[in-house]
């Protein structure tokens, strides 16, 4: 009679999921929808690039056939950081939608519903512009660099995260006032894109090392990382716009979340310049205890305290951040001085068996991934010639100019610049020596994401080249092509897209940031 009953109970509890969604709202497309929020850069604090609970495209699907471009949400400038979603959000007068948040170069905030279907209804639920009176985005002309990043004005540039238990949006804004270069936190409420919190904080910081003070230089820098919440903390990471001009350096500063104070400052290279922390846009990672790691771009090294072309760890110590460990590789001063630095997010893997459970990979220009554990990263090998030796791992140069690494299902996968997508198998705490699968030589440069439902249809999405004229999935097991936007005659053309622009997959849909909005694509 239990069982009877039981099964009663569950299967009642399917037919109302799956007549509305899971929350009251219409399914995003055929078949069961699971909720999902998307609250942060690659879906999680690990950096793993996967969406696991996308039921409705699949291998079967994913074709050019019956997957293409839908409509696009227009906005006032290029949308840089990913667009980020939260289901059942009670909008004030308009009842309860699941939105999709983007931000733009214009240092505007757009709240969209997720369940428009065409270019007709796609109107903003709301629309905040986070300038002052009388400012504007920083032009280019006074940013620099526009060779190297083809933007034309400097705003919102990195991704956004999302308090989804307060409903709070972070996001950093850079404005131009009165000939000045300002930046400034804002938590805005996710229902109504008002301020929170006493409102927006402007940034500024200071870092003292052994009797020396340096500044932080609004105009000098680029908050280019997507924004990190952990522990009660919004961590900002910056660095240079590519021509590291003014006397950029990389800094991470500390917020608390509730109260929008400053709670700690660090800087990659005091009393130097460079070692821009930017990683491709990827965000700052953090483990189950908090710890926070990231990856700074070329620079001056000294053990342990200038870091360029290292990977750090930092951890929450009161009011302030301190180093706890780092690793810079045996060949530092070449990466250095042939702008091949480390520019990716450092990718956290699932606990190990072995004697390192802890695994922390990272990987730059070079194409060499590190794998380090995260209880001992190994600092810097003095006597090292041809490798580091004190680390779990090291594959060398499997893949230029790589984008963000992912993980899913027990492999990491790169995706290097004129170098085949390749997928390695982790195995007892170590990778592969050769790719277990791969593709055909990729344009790649962009970091590629992963949806599947559960270890089941797996897809690798991947945006190719700088101006990522081509948009391709694979199965994420074999890697199979499955779908490519230059399949379709032109249906699915994409319009120009920013540098390094980011990928979300989420119930279905797939939203591209763009010079002038957002891309969607979906079942046709």
């Amino acid at each position: 009679m239990k069982s009877h009953y039981r099964r009663l109970v569950l299967s009642l509890v399917a037919a109302i999921l799956c007549s509305c969604g899971g929350g009251g709202q219409p399914s995003h497309g055929p078949g069961f929808s699971i909720l999902v929020s998307v609250t942060t850069w690659h879906y999680d604090n690990a950096r793993t690039g996967v969406n696991s609970k996308e039921t409705n495209l699949n291998l079967a699907n994913v074709n050019p056939n019956t997957f293409g471009k839908l409509f696009d949400l227009p906005a006032d400038g290029a949308v840089v950081g990913q667009v980020l979603y939260l289901p059942n959000v009670a909008i004030p007068g308009k009842g309860k939608h699941n939105v999709v948040y983007a931000a733009t170069m214009h240092d505007s905030v757009y709240a969209f519903d997720a369940d428009s279907n065409s270019n007709a209804n796609a109107s903003p639920l709301w629309q905040v512009s986070l300038l002052p009176a009388g400012a504007t985005p920083v032009p280019m002309t006074v940013q620099g660099c526009s060779g190297v990043s083809a933007w034309t004005e400097v705003g919102i540039v990195a991704t956004p995260v999302i308090d989804s238990a307060t409903g709070t949006m972070y996001v950093v804004a850079k404005s131009y006032e009165n000939g000045n270069s300002v930046f400034r936190l804002h938590a805005l409420d996710v229902a109504t894109g008002s301020e929170k919190f006493g409102g927006a904080v402007q940034i500024a910081a200071t870092y003292t090392l052994n009797g020396h003070t340096d500044t932080f230089n609004p105009l000098a820098e680029i908050n280019r990382p997507a924004l990190l919440l952990t522990n009660g903390h919004v961590y900002l990471a910056f660095g240079s716009n590519g021509c590291n001009a003014f006397g950029d350096q990389g800094w991470v500063i500390s917020y608390n979340a509730s109260t929008l104070a400053q709670e700690g400052a660090f800087n990659a290279e005091p009393g130097k310049s460079l070692a821009s922390i930017w990683m491709k846009g990827g965000g700052l990672s953090a483990d189950s205890a908090s710890n926070i790691y990231g990856e700074a771009a070329e620079g001056n090294f000294t053990p342990g305290t200038n870091f360029g072309s290292s990977v750090f760890r930092l951890t929450q110590s009161g009011n302030s951040l301190q180093v706890a460990d780092w690793f810079t590789p045996w060949n530092q001063a070449y990466l250095s001085q042939n702008d091949l630095d480390l520019n990716d997010a450092v990718l956290l893997l699932p606990d190990q068996p072995g004697s390192h459970p802890h695994l922390a990979l990272a990987a730059g220009k070079e194409g060499t991934v590190y794998v380090l554990d995260r209880d001992n990263m190994g600092k810097y090998c003095g006597s090292c010639t041809a490798g580091d030796t004190q680390i779990v791992q090291e594959l060398q140069q499997v893949a230029k100019h790589t984008g963000c690494l992912v993980y899913w299902n027990g492999m990491v996968y790169t995706t290097g610049t004129g170098y085949p997508i390749m997928g390695w198998a982790l195995s007892n705490g170590t990778l592969s020596s050769t790719p277990v699968a791969q593709t055909a030589a990729q344009a790649g440069g962009h970091s590629p994401i992963i949806t599947s439902a559960g270890t089941a249809n797996g897809i690798l999405w991947q945006l190719n080249g700088t101006n990522a004229t081509n948009l391709t999935a694979y199965n994420a097991t074999t890697l199979a092509l499955l779908y490519a936007t230059s399949q379709t005659n032109g249906r699915d053309t994409l319009p120009p897209v920013p540098h390094f622009a980011q990928l979300m997959i989420v119930n279905g849909k797939l939203y591209i940031g763009t010079n002038s909005g957002v891309t969607v694509l979906g079942l046709l």
